[in-house]
């Protein structure tokens, strides 16, 4: 079949450099991330030159957490130390990224008195659209990939993703993730723009939420990935993530109506201290 011919290049080679598609993609994530939360942030009160600040703690630590999470998951994958630091061969892991670059938002709001959940909204609907972008990474690098489909009426990109060096036809899972975020992104901008929560962190939680359930279902499918014993480790961090955005959510509900209870008996005192 055509798509079983042609090869899918993983780089080129440009003044003598050689050029990993996947860092392209990653670099580029990073940058739609930052660029979107710029174009964002006076909806939640903060500037641009905010956001640019922000960037130096998130995105370093991002790719630090993100490497050290793969490889804490994948010791027997590395005999040799220098290859840890190979981080344009692949191997980040997101859940490492999400974790390091939360850290990055702490100590910026920390060191710089910002509101965190005011920020943790806009991050959320940037960072889910870098990672649908970054998500084509692992095409370019041939993983991120499903159980094999056997079905030749059935091998046909994107339900599938023929992987050269094993010569099979896989589910193509990093599409499927990669449309489920894009969708998740048009969600969660519309909740930012149209929707007047009373309490920030509200689009956080959705975030949390949607692209936990998306993600533990995805996962369920690939064939590469993280264990820890016999569990898949970004299947129970997405269902941790999943109930930390339902708590958010709850609280912030529970906490709008007790503030709004209070007002309505301050108003009625007022107004009865005035009859």
């Amino acid at each position: 079949m055509i798509s079983q011919i042609m090869s899918i290049p993983s780089g080129f080679s440009l003044f003598g450099l050689d050029i990993k598609i996947y860092g392209i993609t990653s670099a580029l994530s990073y940058f739609f991330g930052v660029l979107i939360t710029c174009l964002l942030a006076k909806k939640r009160g903060f500037k641009s030159d905010n956001i640019l600040t922000l960037a130096l703690y998130v995105i370093p630590l991002a790719i630090i957490g993100a490497r050290i999470y793969y490889v804490l998951f994948s010791l027997d994958s590395y005999t040799n130390f220098v290859d840890v630091f190979k981080i344009w061969e692949g191997g980040l892991a997101f859940y490492g990224g999400l974790i390091g670059g939360g850290i990055g938002v702490v100590l910026y709001c920390l060191i710089h008195k910002k509101n965190f959940a005011a920020l943790a909204d806009l991050i959320g609907v940037a960072m889910i659209f870098a990672q649908g972008f970054g998500r084509w990474g692992n095409f370019f690098n041939q993983e991120a990939f499903g159980y094999e489909v056997t079905n030749p009426k059935m091998q046909w990109f994107p339900f599938a993703v023929y992987i050269e060096n094993l010569g099979e036809w896989h589910l193509a899972t990093f599409f499927y993730e990669s449309m489920w975020n894009f969708a998740t992104f048009a969600i969660l901008l519309t909740l930012l723009l149209k929707v007047k929560f009373k309490r920030n962190g509200m689009v956080a939680a959705y975030y949390l939420i949607i692209y936990g359930i998306g993600r533990s279902w995805i996962e369920g499918l690939r064939t590469d990935s993280l264990y820890l014993g016999s569990m898949r480790v970004s299947q129970v961090l997405s269902i941790i993530f999943i109930a930390i955005g339902l708590f958010i959510i709850i609280y912030n509900t529970i906490m709008t109506r007790k503030k709004d209870k209070d007002t309505t008996e301050r108003i009625i005192k007022i107004i009865k201290s005035d009859l």
